[in-house]
């Protein structure tokens, strides 16, 4: 169990860094291929309604019941839906002159509204990973891949403020590290009190807040950054994936 823990931990930390992959793509591209990225948030939301609906609630409610699993999957959904209203964020940053200090304040606002929105997309991989480890890296890896744009813009709005790029990266990596400490939480809340009832509930929960962060978050970022069908190539290959993650014997 211990064992399954620390990997869980590691994936949410892992899933949370990239976010220093969108500073590095700021930095280091000039004209990255926003086909590619839209292709790879569509790729995501395909992946995390997939794993949410065909994985996760159904798990849930076989478990503890239709009424159970549901109550919880829209407890989910609304719990992210508030942090969300409360605290709004845009994962798309424009370019502007260097050193304009107007642009510190948008930075950082970005970067404190990504790092609380980063916090239910931590525990939602560590519970994903402690249920089935392939389903974790797979979530892992989709959260990871719509962290890159959050990190990009983080460091864009600082580095045109401050004209120091070490600083833009460690606002980036700040915002990232909030993933693994919503991991540890659900580890110190989940570990005493584990239970197949209790198990289930988070699942349905976390499934809530994935198809809310899909459908509010990925698709409309993936289709400012390309074309509908690259979009919904996206979707349906992360979906095919999926699919074929469960199909493999564990």
């Amino acid at each position: 169990m211990l064992s399954a823990i620390l990997l869980a931990l590691l994936l949410s930390f892992l899933a949370g860094m990239s976010t220093t992959i969108g500073a590095l793509i700021a930095f280091f591209i000039k004209n990255p291929t926003y086909k590619i990225l839209s292709f790879a948030l569509g790729f995501s939301a395909g992946v995390m309604i997939n794993v949410s609906f065909v994985e996760l609630l159904v798990k849930s409610t076989n478990e503890i019941g239709f009424s159970h699993a549901n109550l919880a999957f829209f407890l989910g959904i609304a719990v992210i839906f508030v942090i969300d209203y409360l605290i709004p964020h845009e994962y798309i940053a424009e370019k502007a002159e260097v050193k304009d200090p107007k642009l510190m304040r948008t930075g950082t606002l970005t970067a404190i509204g990504m790092a609380i929105h980063n916090f239910p997309e931590g525990f939602a991989t560590f519970a994903g990973s402690l249920y089935s480890i392939e389903v974790g890296i797979l979530l892992a890896i989709a959260i990871a891949i719509h962290n890159i744009p959050e990190g990009i813009s983080v460091s864009i709005p600082i580095f045109y403020a401050t004209g120091d790029k070490q600083k833009a990266f460690l606002y980036s990596s700040a915002s990232g590290i909030f993933e693994p400490i919503g991991a540890l939480t659900g580890a110190a809340f989940l570990s005493p009190f584990i239970t197949n009832y209790l198990t289930s509930l988070v699942l349905a929960f976390v499934a809530g807040i994935m198809v809310y962060i899909s459908f509010d978050e990925l698709l409309p970022a993936a289709h400012k950054y390309g074309k509908e069908h690259i979009v919904t190539i996206g979707v349906i290959a992360g979906m095919a994936v999926m699919i074929l993650s469960l199909v493999v014997p564990r």
